[in-house]
């Protein structure tokens, strides 16, 4: 493959460190397959995980604990266990974790410093620092910060770049690299109706989706109101679907028959490819990698305001996507369903400008910026040994 402008000349050692690596695990942990994915045809990656569930060949190792230890200690053992293994290994140490390990340092959530200190009251932020579990997370992020030679910031959106400098200062320095999106292949577009047909979906079925990890944060609740309002005709489609969620589902009264639940997956492109619109009225997205994905499957996507969803920065409201001022209104989001379903033309617009917005934002484009931030490392490296 050939080396993309601005990357590092030589094959480098990486180590990426991440809490699962598996596409079906979810966001952030399918930000780093794929990355890894183009960036292993150039590079040797190994991870640094606690599981691994992927196809990718990459030497894998494991950072086990005990089930029974507290969270905080579990994530204060994998950042020193995660540091041990790799000091002085690897030419980059890549890190999705909270900890002092790496070079690059990927924000992928509201820092804790936002939430628990920043908008918190006075009373508030002295109880996090009285609880071990808190003040734990808050002195590991605030060590992946700190300003450092041959350290980098990368915050996956505008929103989650904001927040640091809200909680860090303006001072701080942090590169936005937003996910990328892998474009569906033809036999992917070509399971469409044999989806269908096993979900049920006749040609008039209005096929909505919503793909999460936790469905009832991502806007499930909104979707069953929404689907009530709308006519039978219109269906919906949950990917990721876990016992909460069937619960919530089960209690939908006379629409849960209406509502198809399927279990987390990294098979998920043959359901996008078998929707006719995406759905993310979700109320906590630092990005928001699913409709990202959805768009490259050609379907016009509905999502939440740029307050709820870090992707909506990017997006202009009713020529890229329909968005959602408040994504709990199930009036307003069934409104949005409704026009979609019914009206071609905007369906047809949303879908090809989406497209358009997807092949964009290709991994290829993605991995090259991190290899450019790579290659400011080494260079800082060179330049200190001398």
């Amino acid at each position: 493959m050939k080396t993309p402008a601005g990357a590092v000349e030589r094959r480098l050692r990486i180590a990426l460190l991440v809490d699962r690596f598996g596409n079906r695990f979810g966001g952030a942990e399918a930000y780093g397959v794929e990355l890894m994915r183009v960036l292993g045809q150039r590079h040797d990656i190994e991870i640094v995980a606690r599981d691994f569930d992927s196809d990718l060949p990459f030497p894998f190792l494991p950072i086990r604990f005990p089930g029974w230890l507290p969270s905080w200690m579990r994530v204060l053992y994998f950042a020193w266990r995660a540091d041990r293994l790799t000091r002085g290994r690897f030419d980059i140490v890549h890190s999705h974790m909270n900890g002092w390990a790496g070079e690059i340092q990927v924000m992928h959530v509201t820092p804790v410093r936002y939430n628990r200190l920043t908008r918190a009251k006075p009373l508030k932020r002295l109880t996090a620092w009285l609880s071990p579990r808190l003040a734990t997370y808050l002195l590991l992020e605030k060590s992946r910060v700190r300003p450092a030679p041959e350290r980098r910031v990368v915050a996956v959106s505008g929103l989650i770049m904001d927040q640091l400098h809200r909680s860090y200062g303006p001072g701080l320095a942090v590169d936005i690299i937003a996910p990328g999106v892998k474009l569906p292949s033809a036999a992917d577009a070509a399971q469409r109706q044999a989806v269908r047909d096993r979900l049920g979906w006749d040609a008039d079925t209005i096929g909505c989706l919503l793909v999460a990890r936790n469905p009832l944060r991502k806007g499930l609740p909104a979707l069953l109101d929404a689907l009530a309002q709308l006519p039978a005709h219109y269906r919906l489609l949950v990917v990721g679907a876990d016992e909460a969620t069937r619960e919530r589902v089960r209690g939908a009264g006379a629409i849960a028959h209406r509502v198809a639940l399927i279990e987390p997956t990294p098979e998920v492109a043959q359901y996008f490819s078998a929707a006719d619109i995406y759905a993310h009225p979700t109320l906590n997205d630092s990005y928001g990698m699913a409709p990202l994905e959805a768009m490259s499957h050609g379907l016009p996507v509905v999502v939440s305001s740029p307050a709820y969803c870090g992707f909506a920065q990017y997006l202009s409201a009713g020529k890229d996507a329909l968005i959602l001022q408040d994504p709990r209104n199930g009036a307003q989001l069934a409104q949005a369903l409704e026009r979609l379903g019914s009206e071609p033309e905007l369906r047809a617009s949303l879908a090809e400008r989406g497209l358009a917005i997807a092949r964009e934002q290709s991994w290829e484009a993605v991995a090259a910026r991190y290899e450019s931030l790579y290659a400011q490392v080494l260079r800082e490296r060179e330049q200190a040994a001398a």
